[in-house]
């Protein structure tokens, strides 16, 4: 049965360091301002954003808006993509995330003051959802992601940042957990398999994109396209902590692809398999250890822009 409000707004208050909730009864005010018929719940835990983007999809909404960071788009997507029905469903956003990495590659404002007035009378565009299948406590697990997965450093820096975020917030545990990560982590030998075509490398990272951006910023695959139905995957093979370093100013400005440990593919299947523990993270959120397959699902999800 269709809901009389047309839209479910889920707000994560501790998104953005726990400035959300401060931002949030502006958000409400410009949403009412603009003339959005909607109502809202915030999430209270890690996974409610997922169970509330569930729940409302199948209530009959037909605009769901994450209020957050890449975390909170992660859940909502993971909730919408296991619902009854999505075809009538659009995803909106409201960037207040410490990151914001997938906003950046879509037409939506940075700013939600502008980004309010987007959502009465927005701009409906199908974008392509990205799907891992990967291991976790022993068992084969799936997770949906929108912006870029990735294995080997990336996962490690995540696993370090989830610790550090038990000790301060903010941007300081993105810092922490790079720095330990960067003294800690060792290079993986891993059998990376792109298509057809398979191949044993021993790797630093393996990042694995739908949208442009992530890590905060970082034009990490400056040819992916969230609408050709690829995955642009970078491989960054065999690199020295010192080489590394140095590299990193050139990830934001995307030159990094010059790099001659840098290889880049397109892709609609991905799989990395290895004898060693090679974690993965998805959309900033650590999930668990290779194997694993990355697929493309092209123009899986209705975004209102």
């Amino acid at each position: 049965m269709m809901c009389q409000s047309y839209a479910k707004v889920i707000v994560n208050p501790v998104a953005g360091a726990g400035s959300t909730e401060k931002k949030w009864p502006a958000i409400r005010g410009l949403l009412n301002e603009a003339g959005l018929v909607f109502d809202f719940e915030h999430t209270e835990r890690i996974g409610h954003a997922e169970e509330l983007a569930r729940e409302a999809a199948n209530s009959g909404y037909g605009l769901i808006v994450a209020v957050g960071g890449d975390g909170t788009l992660n859940e909502v997507v993971n909730g919408l993509a296991d619902s009854d029905d999505t075809d009538n469903i659009s995803l909106g956003m409201l960037s207040t995330g410490s990151g914001s990495d997938f906003v950046r590659s879509l037409d939506v404002p940075l700013d939600y003051r502008w980004a309010c007035q987007r959502l009465v009378n927005p701009r409906k565009t199908k974008i392509d959802v990205g799907i891992v299948e990967y291991r976790s406590g022993g068992k084969t697990a799936r997770r949906y992601f929108l912006n870029a997965a990735g294995v080997g450093f990336d996962g490690e820096v995540v696993a370090t940042v989830e610790r550090s975020r038990k000790l301060c917030r903010g941007t300081l545990p993105y810092v922490i957990g790079l720095f330990r990560a960067l003294v800690t982590y060792q290079n993986k030998d891993i059998t990376l398999q792109v298509d057809t075509q398979s191949k044993n490398v021993r790797i630093c990272s393996v990042v694995v994109a739908n949208g442009r951006y992530f890590g905060g910023g970082m034009h990490v695959a400056p040819g992916a396209d969230l609408k050709d139905g690829l995955l642009e995957v970078v491989v960054v093979s065999d690199i020295g902590k010192f080489e590394l370093l140095r590299a990193f100013p050139k990830i934001y400005r995307g030159t990094h692809v010059m790099h001659p440990k840098v290889q880049m593919a397109k892709a609609t299947a991905i799989t990395i398999r290895s004898s060693e523990q090679v974690l993965i993270q998805a959309d900033g959120e650590l999930l668990g250890e290779v194997p694993a397959t990355f697929r493309i699902q092209p123009a899986a999800l209705s975004v209102a822009m």
